[in-house]
């Protein structure tokens, strides 16, 4: 077995954790903070390259959750999407296919654009749709298995 690798960076009184394993390679904080994180540099996190606050807040971008904060720091997460609560949804991540959501979704796609969207929504995870974020079969045929 594997030891799970975690790396803390600290400055002053904000420590920023990763967890590589969880990193889907998003990019959000290397185009959000370039100068704090860059994956050409070693360590490719510097925590002096920015003030505390916007580093925290672009952490709390990351999407993956490869990227946290550790003990209490004050976040204002000015740059994240308003969401609403819309009650209780379900996930499933469907075998060799896309991960099926059921319930009222409100969804700010990549272009800022919304869309609110009931029932079940199926979203693409083998990279591979034409109608991203959403399914359109395209795993079947490229074989994908995930």
């Amino acid at each position: 077995m594997e030891r799970e690798i975690i790396k803390r960076y600290t400055q002053d009184d904000l420590t920023v954790v990763w967890k590589p394993h969880l990193c889907i390679h998003s990019r959000m904080c290397v185009n959000g903070l370039p100068k704090v994180f860059d994956f050409e540099r070693r360590p490719w996190t510097d925590l002096t390259q920015a003030e505390a606050q916007a580093i925290a807040d672009q952490v709390l971008l990351c999407p993956s959750g490869a990227l946290s904060l550790e003990g209490t720091y004050n976040v204002t997460n000015e740059k994240a999407p308003e969401v609403e609560p819309v009650g209780a949804i379900s996930i499933a991540v469907i075998p060799n296919g896309p991960m099926s959501i059921k319930g009222t979704l409100h969804i700010t796609l990549p272009d800022g654009s919304v869309m609110d969207k009931q029932g079940d929504t199926f979203l693409c995870r083998c990279g591979q749709s034409q109608n991203k974020p959403f399914c359109d079969g395209s795993h079947t045929k490229a074989g994908w298995v995930g």
